[in-house]
């Protein structure tokens, strides 16, 4: 049935670099190859990693100025200011670090404000220093080197910095020679810099030094005056010269097309307000170097530079600082642009040899795992998995025909697209987009069967320009999973077919390995999963301390995980439900609820099930309140939504009562009436959870039952969002899921706090509405942090 033995084996000729992917040498993807073994220490940054995957231009930043460059807090300011900028372009920037023992490609405001502060003693970190520091689990700022070097494993091309290292003055002698220019030799990146610090030899040996090395250098300007760090004029030319980033994307693009593994220096002189500055500046250099000389300070290795460069900024009374964060603000703008039309000349080489024929010889191979470029498995374990179907989508919509019109066995006018689907790929794409939205470095994995046929293909291609994982795909000899769905002019799903038979198929010991290999703290199933598949998972993740999280998908469906909860009852103890969260819809939570009392389960008969309502001890008080809120409307602002009555005459109260001994939260989709959740708070987690101090208000919407020895229920609705333009329904309660997903991972407790919880649907019911507005099944908007998930 799978293969997982054949999937293990095509991965090893999987990994060789595409013919769209020239500008990879050979040399750098074996080092490349070794830097993503399993286990590596290297995270890289979700946006970073999304921008990688779906093409978009980012730009390398280094960190060794935030370390030893500047004070704090201009330090922070600065590096903050830089990564703004190169944004401002159109690019993604990347910061990369060493934070605790791991290359950080990428970076969150926390850890730069660990760097700034240096109370973790951050050390300068060169090319050579690397496997040290990630040895002994340290901080460290990047020079130029080592960042150049993380850069290039990513399959980062550009890097933007202040002035590159060179030769020292007496460098003939001393032999004294920056590592930035052995790695500008080694990999392909285009290092858009200010020139060469002015307290190097910059006329006899550094430019003589690169031209033995191979590297070319491109001043970027009026002029080919070559540039002196704090001055535009060091009295040298360089061999090149441009204007404008369109032709120095050209330059690095062409030197890459030829299979050349080096890099490129392109020198941007410092602005022209900072040149007067400059000159009393250089006066102040001379001086420090003199200095340091004299004191034998310059014998002191990579200690000189920061030396050099407070002594400098004494001289000027700090009027070095200023200068000097132009110049870097300056190449960050460069580097920005430069990268934007680098990237414009990537896509379209690769829409012009998509269909030669060395493309093709070189393409025959199934296209994960990931490219060069992607490093995606190089991300820390996941901590949040889902498993289930991942499909494609062949939607139908009619257009709005008259009656006469429209006949039975007949086509009719629409719009057909094909898209991705499948219940736990679009929770898995809409948490990887929300937690890129929260700048959040949790790592989330999808673990699907796909078919080795067009349509497996296609999915693993499109999730790829996600940005998400695609390690967790499973390859079966049967087919991929399909749903065909058509829509009526409004959105609504008319009828469809649904080839799911591989998700079904799907065995437990195939998913196994990779919960064990990664241990996620949350495991979130689809209920297009077998109940063996199902109740296999449940009990290896119950007697693992890992949460499950239940999508009960339909309502035919939704009883697949009632084997699991019959099994279970029989060695979990009452104090905790066996499921820790399922999000039904109002039907499926009736079905799931009728299912559960009738044979073959029977499960509120079981004396586990007795001991645990008996702690509610719900009463005549908490069914007084239940009607009051049952009184209260639905909307706050529609009043033709009506009143929240639903929840006592069809039962949706007394069901989800019934149904948290099984469930510890029930998050319930009401549509246009919005949410409802479900929650037992346990004997434990009753000492620290607010709740328990709270009573019960309906005009809040919530009202609360304490029961024996701590043990509490809520019952809580939140009210549906303002929608102006339903575009499709397809994808929306699977992305209220994955962004729900998304907050509960990063604080696992979240129901047990008002205002966590609060915030939690909040920003799933604004994913839910997003993706209701979209043609794609999850909204690609998810991923943008702009749009106010949160709220404060």
């Amino acid at each position: 049935m799978f293969n997982l033995y054949s999937h293990l084996l095509k991965s090893s000729t999987r990994n060789l670099p595409r013919t769209s992917d020239r500008l990879v040498s050979a040399s750098t993807w074996a080092k490349f190859s070794t830097a993503i073994q399993p286990g590596a220490p290297i995270d890289i940054h979700p946006e970073v990693q999304d921008a990688l995957a779906t093409k978009r231009p980012v730009v390398a930043l280094e960190t060794a100025l935030v370390t030893h460059g500047f004070p704090y807090p201009e330090n922070i300011e600065l590096a903050m200011s830089l990564e703004n900028i190169v944004r401002s372009t159109g690019s993604i920037p990347a910061t990369i670090a060493v934070i605790g023992g791991r290359i950080k490609i990428g970076m969150h405001k926390h850890y730069f404000e660990r760097l700034a502060d240096k109370q973790h003693k951050p050390a300068k970190i060169s090319r050579r220093d690397l496997g040290v520091a990630l040895a002994l689990k340290v901080d460290g700022g990047t020079t130029c080197s080592a960042t150049m070097v993380c850069a290039a494993l990513a399959g980062i091309r550009v890097f933007a910095t202040g002035g590159l290292g060179g030769v020292h003055r007496g460098g003939e002698k001393s032999m004294d020679v920056s590592a930035d220019l052995g790695e500008l030799s080694r990999y392909p990146v285009g290092v858009v810099s200010s020139g060469v610090k002015s307290i190097l030899d910059i006329r006899r040996l550094t430019l003589e030094y690169l031209e033995t090395l191979g590297v070319p250098v491109i001043t970027y300007g009026m002029t080919r005056e070559f540039p002196a760090f704090f001055s535009r004029h060091s009295g040298v030319d360089a061999p090149w010269n441009v204007n404008d980033p369109t032709t120095a994307a050209e330059i690095l693009h062409s030197q890459w097309q030829l299979g050349v593994s080096s890099g490129a220096l392109i020198a941007v002189p410092i602005p022209e307000q900072y040149e007067a500055a400059g000159k009393s500046i250089q006066l102040a250099v001379d001086q420090a170097v003199a200095e340091a000389e004299e004191k034998g300070i310059d014998k002191l290795g990579k200690d000189v530079t920061p030396w050099l460069l407070t002594r400098i900024g004494e001289l000027t009374a700090g009027g070095s600082l200023s200068s000097n964060i132009a110049l870097l603000q300056n190449t960050a703008l460069v580097g920005g642009q430069i990268a934007m039309e680098y990237q414009k000349l990537v896509e379209k080489q690769g829409q012009a040899s998509h269909s030669s024929t060395s493309d093709i010889l070189f393409h025959n191979h199934k296209p994960f795992p990931p490219k060069i470029g992607f490093a995606l498995p190089i991300t820390p374990p996941a901590q949040l998995i889902i498993v289930g179907s991942a499909a494609v989508d062949v939607t139908a919509q009619t257009e709005p025909v008259s009656a006469d019109a429209s006949q039975a066995r007949s086509t009719a006018q629409g719009v057909i697209s094909v898209t991705l689907g499948g219940v736990a790929r679009n929770i898995a794409e809409a948490s990887h987009r929300a937690l890129i939205a929260q700048s959040s470095e949790i790592s989330s994995m999808l673990v699907s069967p796909i078919g080795e046929d067009f349509f497996g293909t296609l999915i693993v291609e499109e999730t790829r320009k996600t940005g998400m994982r695609t390690d967790g795909f499973i390859l079966s000899n049967e087919r991929t999973a399909i749903c065909n769905m058509v829509l009526g002019e409004d959105g609504d799903l008319i009828s469809g077919v649904a080839d799911m038979g591989i998700t079904t198929s799907l065995d437990g010991d195939l998913v196994l390995p990779f919960v064990q290999d990664h241990k996620p703290t949350i495991l979130a199933l689809d209920g297009n999963l077998s109940p063996e598949t199902i109740r296999f998972l449940v009990v290896h993740c119950l007697k693992n301390d890992i949460q499950v999280f239940f999508e009960p998908t339909s309502i035919i469906k939704s009883t697949t995980i009632l084997p699991a909860i019959a099994d279970s009852l029989n060695f979990v103890d009452t104090s905790c439900s066996p499921i820790a969260f399922a999000s039904p819809n109002l039907l499926e939570l009736a079905q799931i609820g009728q299912a559960s009392s009738a044979e073959p389960f029977n499960l509120t008969s079981h004396p586990y099930w007795w001991n645990v309502v008996d702690k509610f001890s719900v009463g005549s008080k908490f069914r007084m309140d239940l009607e009051k809120l049952a009184r209260q409307n639905a909307s706050d602002s529609d009043s033709s939504k009506g009143t929240l009555d639903f929840l006592i005459n069809e039962g949706i109260a007394q069901t989800a009562v019934k149904l948290l001994p099984f469930f510890q939260h029930l998050v319930i989709k009401c549509g246009g009436h919005g949410v409802v959740v479900a929650i037992r708070i346990s004997q434990a987690d009753s000492r620290t959870s607010p709740w328990v101090q709270k009573r019960s208000e309906p005009s809040e919407r919530y009202v609360i039952a304490h029961g024996v020895n701590g043990e509490t229920i809520v019952l809580q609705h939140f009210p549906s969002l303002p929608i102006n333009k339903i575009m499709n329904v397809t994808g929306a309660g699977d992305s209220f899921v994955g962004a729900f997903l998304a907050n509960l991972i990063q604080d696992h407790k979240l129901c047990q706090d008002p205002n966590s919880l609060r915030k939690a649907v909040f920003f799933a019911q604004r994913a839910a509405t997003l993706s209701l507005q979209s043609s794609s099944a999850v909204s690609p908007t998810l991923s943008l942090p702009e749009q106010g998930y949160r709220v404060f």
